[in-house]
């Protein structure tokens, strides 16, 4: 045939058919593996296939389009041959054509997609890798100016702040999720029968599922949107802390626990890179702060739960003695509303428009921008102002081909998806350390490690002291008894906090009394009785008892260290572990007031900060804060009273809440917002791995020294505090 082109133009097109097979196998083989080169081969095949029948076939020229971009059939009956269509409205009908049944869309600047025709994209659209992600570079830095216009033309009002209860309601239960294992501790450890390795595995296990949840959630949030994904992980969150107050063992609930902590772990990284792309720029630094006082709502909250529920033991029931639900599993249960609560609000709000327009959906981000535009406008008073913007710049796409196949099974399918969106999301990863962001990222990791070991260290530190000292004091009030004889004593009140050495008791009934820190050294029992008593840090040691009956209770053998039993009996003893260790009820109120103070003490910084992010800047807020926290440790060497250890605690926490802030706005507006939550999500992980490291080495020096803990934490936030000056500032600047 005479196609106008001759053999030779015939045999160009086949060579470039060649080359986007290559172009193909080059740019997807590593996400698609094996299936690549079966798709090339079959891709080459069909463009001879489809010469060999223009051969045949006189009636229907190809022609070339007039700005020479691509070629196209010109008759009705190439369609006909197609099935009507061309592969890229492939299950496409007109139905679809009305967006949401009411939008038909609206004209829009080239997108930078390639479109092929026929399914075959001419030679010209060929892009190198390196030339696209120039072009990419660009359509994001154009983007990002005519964002922020859009932003300024939106203004701020009524929908950012219910965006701002929305996401403060997830940021909140990421504070409550810190607090719930350490309050419920003094209980759950009865209930559970819990060793002190157990007790410490629980403290940490939260931290470490956060780590793995920041981490996971963060890359996540990147690829399929914040909000499907911040959805996600506070159901993941609400289900597993649901579950784990009711399970009874104690792997289950350290399971369910550690679950809970991997869906909270999303919180923080998403929370912030959400809200911040609804904030104009001069809104950005002060509205993010102000963000942040969730953290400490949720604190408030936990503590004052704690206080009003688990005090209470009649709130409580049991079936038999194989099931038992009390007042700390209450305490644990209401901890799940904040999550729930978020939930349900954020299936109200849209997804952020940013994360739609780098991903080339146009067309939906435009209408979230309408939405936030006309809901601002009416709350303002204006409701006859319309939204101008007709066009947003999107960014260039790059065709993500999975081969599936058509007698591929549903779960190999799925299995394909899931490996293609891992692969995304760790070459994601991967590019917060290529080399124009790993200077950045680097510095950030050492700053949100030195901060957090510090900062969790010396909080958990500071609970652990006060016990100490808590401690010290009961002790110095021990009163100590020896060589006393009792004879036909009937003892039924409280004994506590006392020591008896080489005493004698004959015929003595010790009967419905509970013994708080009582020791019994090298004393004689004989024809004695014990019956319904209930022990705490009691111990019998090189005791003698003779002729004596146990009834009803807790004096378990391992009460009795190196003693004997000459025909005594133990009848009925209490099974298991008591709920109470009702020693540690005065210090458990102390628990949850202190981290009450400590948590309302931020309140000040948090006020601080947001009112002067803005003016300042980040970095100075940020290293200012942390020179002052430094020179804060030092006044730990003062505090050698309960009441000098609460005060430093909530001077602490005042002041260095203000570069935690100062970090968050930091990191958001470091990143572009196809990495953002990566790159938070990844930074945050860091941060929960210092809190583990940090709580672990502070509290094994409680008791010990002093020195170890103060030098740790003021070098790590000295040194933190000099990186920081080596970051770029970000006040005044687009959202990247």
């Amino acid at each position: 045939m005479d196609d106008g082109y001759g053999r030779d133009g015939r045999q160009d097109f086949i060579r470039g058919a060649k080359d986007i097979a290559k172009v193909v196998k080059k740019q997807a083989g590593k996400k698609v593996g094996r299936s690549v080169d079966k798709m090339a081969d079959e891709y080459t095949k069909r463009s001879y296939k489809r010469f060999e029948e223009e051969d045949d076939d006189d009636d229907y020229p190809v022609q070339q389009s007039q700005d020479g971009d691509g070629y196209y059939r010109n008759d009705s009956r190439a369609n006909d041959d197609e099935g009507g269509h061309s592969d890229s409205t492939e299950g496409h009908d007109e139905d679809d054509e009305i967006y949401e049944g009411e939008y038909q869309g609206i004209p829009r600047a080239e997108s930078g997609k390639t479109v092929p025709v026929d399914g075959i994209a001419p030679q010209a659209q060929i892009r190198d890798l390196a030339q696209f992600e120039a072009e990419r570079r660009k359509d994001q830095e154009e983007l990002a100016q005519q964002y922020e216009t859009i932003l300024q033309e939106c203004g701020h009002g009524k929908f950012q702040w219910t965006l701002y209860f929305v996401l403060g309601l997830a940021l909140m239960a990421d504070g409550v999720e810190i607090f719930v294992v350490g309050f419920v501790l003094p209980s759950a450890e009865k209930d559970m029968c819990l060793s002190e390795e157990s007790k410490g595995m629980l403290g940490l296990i939260v931290y470490l599922g956060m780590m793995v949840g920041a981490f996971l959630w963060g890359g996540l949030a990147d690829r399929i949107g914040r909000r499907q994904t911040l959805l996600i992980s506070l159901s993941i969150n609400s289900v597993f802390a649901f579950f784990s107050s009711f399970v009874q063992g104690y792997s289950s609930f350290l399971l369910c626990r550690l679950l809970s902590g991997v869906g909270i772990g999303g919180s923080i990284p998403i929370v912030f890179s959400y809200y911040s792309e609804f904030l104009a720029q001069e809104k950005r630094g002060e509205h993010l702060s102000w963000l942040c006082m969730f953290w400490m709502i949720g604190g408030i909250y936990a503590s004052a739960m704690a206080w009003a529920i688990i005090p209470h033991y009649g709130w409580s029931f049991q079936m038999g003695s194989a099931y038992q639900f009390h007042s700390w599993r209450v305490f644990v249960l209401v901890c799940a509303f904040p999550s729930v609560a978020a939930i349900s609000a954020l299936t109200t709000m849209p997804e952020s428009p940013r994360f739609f327009l780098e991903n080339g959906k146009h067309d939906e981000a435009w209408m979230i921008l309408k939405q936030v535009h006309d809901t601002n406008m009416r709350a303002k008073g204006y409701p006859e102002r319309v939204f101008s913007v007709t066009t947003i710049k999107t960014v260039k796409q790059m065709d993500e081909l999975v081969d599936m196949g058509e007698g591929t099974a549903w779960y190999q399918r799925w299995r394909m998806k899931l490996a293609d969106l891992f692969n995304q999301v760790w070459s994601n990863f991967l590019a917060i350390f290529s080399p124009e962001y790993c200077r950045t990222t680097l510095m950030m990791m050492a700053v949100w490690f030195s901060m957090s070991f510090s900062y969790y260290g010396l909080t958990v530190w500071f609970p652990d002291m006060i016990k100490y000292l808590q401690k010290q004091e009961y002790s110095s009030r021990t009163k100590v008894f020896i060589k006393e004889k009792v004879e036909h004593v009937t003892f039924n009140f409280t004994l506590e906090n006392q020591v008896h050495r080489n005493g004698e008791y004959f015929n003595n009934k010790f009967m419905n009394l509970k013994m708080k820190s009582m020791v019994f050294e090298d004393s004689l029992f004989e024809e004695c009785y014990f019956e319904d008593i209930t022990s705490s840090n009691t111990f019998f040691k090189n005791c003698t008892f003779i002729a004596t009956l146990f009834y009803n209770t807790d004096l378990f053998k391992y009460r009795l260290i190196n003693s004997k039993l000459v025909n005594s009996t133990f009848l009925h003893n209490k099974e298991g572990c008591m709920l109470s260790d009702f020693s540690d009820e005065n210090s458990a109120y102390m628990i949850y007031f202190v981290s009450f103070l400590g948590t309302l003490a931020v309140l000040p910084g948090n006020i601080v900060s947001a009112l002067l992010m803005d003016k300042i800047g980040r970095l100075r807020m940020l290293a200012g804060s942390s020179v002052i926290s430094c020179v804060s440790c030092f006044f730990l060497s003062f505090g050698n009273s309960e009441s000098a250890m609460i005060a430093l605690l909530c001077l602490f926490g005042g002041i260095s809440i203000a570069s935690w802030n100062a970090l968050d706005v930091l990191t958001v507006e470091l990143y572009p917002s196809d990495k953002r939550c990566t790159a938070f999500g990844f930074l945050n992980a860091l941060c929960k791995l210092a809190a583990v490291l940090g709580i672990s080495i502070f509290t094994s020096f409680v008791g010990i020294t002093k020195a170890v803990p103060i030098l740790f934490a003021s070098g790590a936030l000295a040194a933190g505090s000099f990186l920081a000056f080596k970051l770029p500032e970000t006040r005044g600047q687009v959202l990247q």
